[in-house]
């Protein structure tokens, strides 16, 4: 099916290479070398879902730009957020990452929202991301805006920990054709093709390509089963009239990933390891309207329709997300901005029981969430001084009643290089399908006089939502022309996080056969949790053809259960899957008009692990691209990742153990026209 669509997608873009086109705005060799000072006056879209100054944001907000994209040579989404102070990323195997913010890292992110041009790609089916689906063209996007900390005030539920919105270049920015192919020793091969064209006034549009193929990883005790396949496509159409604009986009995509499930089965052998490839495809489209009436006062319109089909060793998904947003901002006369907006989404779900240990019921239904927000931005003092309050409002098929998220933020620029600023946020991560219908059982090794021993964890109808009460601290400083820092600190408090209960006694359950014993058990609200700590980033130009970048971050975290709770010990696992502390050091060279060379050196923290998971060492490692311009149309790069080890494990989450994760270097060829 992979090659059949590969093959389809050279047919289609085959005859565009030979159209006569402009010149792609987006060339390298064009590309402004932004100043810290016109860095700091960048716009970002994520903290209100409006054009902001990001130096002049009351929340720890990182930006990472195209150009940031092409020079460190990542080729997935996840890889370029290595690029974000802050941001933990650990590598599980060739297509499985754990990523958190502040802590609470997992293979999902599940108190992160992560967005893709405005269209929630979080997923209420195990709460969380699907990061193996989440492909798109890198030379498409344009900039990667990260939030470390709360942003449910704006975004809704989930967006506990951070927020990651990937937004990708406007039509008239990619005009013209783009190929690029390579290949190496793990990214065994990648071709992307894009046509962009346009009335060259209001109208623009793009068409696009991609297919990659990518080898295992090391697994010294077990099969290397992770290897992955994707073929995918889609387009953009961007045109103005007057005070409109409009965007209509959409991907489809199609996937063989390699996984390795662990089975639980009431007939023996009771547990066993299940290699084999997920069928993973789906397609989206999104259409958006903005009416601009003058300076703070406009509204938009935003609709989306996006399928999920997976189908894995231990069970499948179909899903179908319709959502709709209403945004509005209406600026007053006495220095106020108020923003307002309603949303609703409804998912149509069915899930098909492949093995009798993992089953959810009812197995088609329908998940919806319906939110209304507002917030006001108050001048209190024009140009210095600002306080912005506001509050989401949501109702889920998963929660009783209507739940808020209030926030309060204080911001306070003394100077146009210096900004300090405060924050209050409640969040809230909902329920999901896994917590509130979700049925699993589990063997015991450790049986019984011979008599097999299983732990049953039931749906839980009650399962009430994650709750945090976040307090923030941050500084942003331009010391001068070539030097810049930022710091932030943070101090969360959280309450009614997931648990694993046993809820009585052991007991003889003899249907299904054979007989066994029976751990009643079921995922509640057990466990409570405290995370603290600090994040800095720092830039320097010591040279016109020289760019410093470092970052440091500490994280303290503590899980534990709440009084009367019957958590079997998930808090040390919790707390134990994301490292105190990181660090990172880059160094980008122009080394003549042609030549670039980019470092980066990284340190993470050991896992401490817990619940039975085992102890990740930490690790220093180094990734290093060499980029040549050979001409305006033609630029080969040379890319090394990970190159201190022939491999180093990142995370535990293999049913057979630690993965290592290979030493990598891959060659690329990009020729615009």
């Amino acid at each position: 099916m992979l090659k059949r669509s590969l093959i389809t997608l050279i047919l289609v873009f085959g005859p565009i290479a030979k159209a006569d086109t402009p010149q792609e705005q987006a060339d390298p060799l064009a590309l402004k070398k932004l100043s810290l000072e016109e860095l700091s006056q960048l716009e970002v879209t994520t903290p209100s879902k409006e054009p902001v100054k990001a130096f002049q944001t009351p929340a720890a907000i990182y930006v990472v730009t195209s150009e940031d994209l092409r020079r460190s040579g990542a080729t997935s989404i996840p890889s370029a957020l290595r690029l974000v102070p802050g941001v933990e990323v650990a590598q599980i195997d060739a297509n499985n990452w754990s990523i958190g913010i502040r802590g609470f890292g997992s293979n999902l992110t599940r108190s992160v929202l992560v967005l893709i041009d405005g269209r929630t790609v979080y997923t209420p089916l195990f709460a969380g991301t699907n990061w193996d689906v989440q492909n798109t063209l890198m030379e498409d996007i344009d900039r990667i805006e990260v939030i470390r900390g709360p942003g449910g005030t704006i975004w809704g539920p989930n967006a506990v920990n951070g927020v990651i919105n990937i937004i990708t270049k406007d039509s008239k920015d990619t005009q013209g054709l783009l190929v690029s192919a390579g290949g190496g020793n793990q990214e065994q091969g990648l071709l992307n093709l894009r046509y962009g064209g346009g009335n060259g006034r209001d109208f623009s549009y793009r068409v696009y390509g991609m297919g990659f193929t990518r080898g295992p990883e090391d697994h010294p005790t077990g099969p290397n089963f992770d290897d992955w396949r994707d073929v995918q496509g889609g387009f953009r159409m961007d045109w103005k009239e007057a005070r409109d604009t409009f965007t209509l986009q959409g991907d489809l995509y199609d996937e063989e990933a390699g996984k390795s499930v662990q089975v639980n089965s009431y007939t023996p052998p009771f547990q066993y390891n299940v290699n084999s490839n997920a069928l993973l495809s789906g397609g989206n489209i999104l259409g958006r309207w903005r009416r601009t009436f003058d300076s703070g006062n406009d509204f938009q319109v935003q609709v989306y329709y996006d399928r999920a089909d997976r189908t894995t060793a231990n069970f499948e998904e179909r899903r179908d997300t319709y959502d709709i947003d209403y945004l509005q901002r209406v600026r007053l006369p006495v220095r106020q901005e108020l923003s307002f907006g309603l949303g609703a989404r409804v998912d149509p779900i069915d899930d098909t029981q492949v093995v009798s240990g993992l089953t959810f019921l009812p197995a088609k239904r329908t998940d919806y969430l319906a939110t209304g927000f507002v917030q006001d931005e108050i001048r209190l003092v024009e140009d210095r001084l600002s306080f912005t309050v506001g509050t989401k409002a949501l109702r889920t098929d998963f929660t009783k009643g209507i739940s808020l998220e209030p926030s309060a933020r204080l911001l306070w620029t003394p100077t146009e290089k210096q900004t300090v600023w405060a924050a209050f946020t409640h969040a809230l991560r909902t329920p999901s399908d896994a917590e509130e219908n979700f049925y699993l059982s589990g063997y015991n090794p450790n049986s019984a006089g011979g008599t097999p021993v299983f732990a049953r964890f039931n749906a839980n109808p009650e399962f009430a939502p994650e709750q945090m009460n976040g307090y923030e601290l941050g500084a942003r400083r331009l010391l001068r022309s070539n030097m810049g820092i930022g710091v932030a600190s943070f101090y969360n408090h959280y309450h009614d996080l997931f648990s694993e209960d046993i809820t009585g006694a052991p007991f003889v359950e003899t249907t299904p056969a054979p007989t066994h014993f029976l751990l009643p058990a079921q995922f509640r609200n057990g466990l409570m949790g405290i995370t603290k700590g600090v994040e800095a980033n720092a830039e320097w130009r010591p040279a016109s053809f020289w760019r410093l970048r470092g970052s440091y971050s500490y994280l303290h975290m503590n899980v534990y259960a709440s009084p009367g709770s019957g958590d079997v010990g998930t808090g040390p696992g919790t707390a134990g899957s994301s490292p105190q502390n990181q660090a990172t050091i880059h160094s980008n060279f122009d080394l003549t008009s042609k030549l670039e060379l980019d470092l980066i050196y990284r340190y993470v923290g050991i896992l401490p692990g817990g619940s039975g998971l085992p102890v990740v060492p930490g690790y220093s490692t180094g990734d290093a691209r060499i980029g040549w311009h050979v001409s305006r149309h033609v630029e080969f790069s040379l890319a090394g990742q990970n190159l201190f080890q022939p491999s180093h494990p990142e995370y535990a989450g293999d049913p057979y153990g630690l993965v290592g994760i290979k030493r990598s270097v891959y060659g690329k060829l990009t020729w615009r026209m």
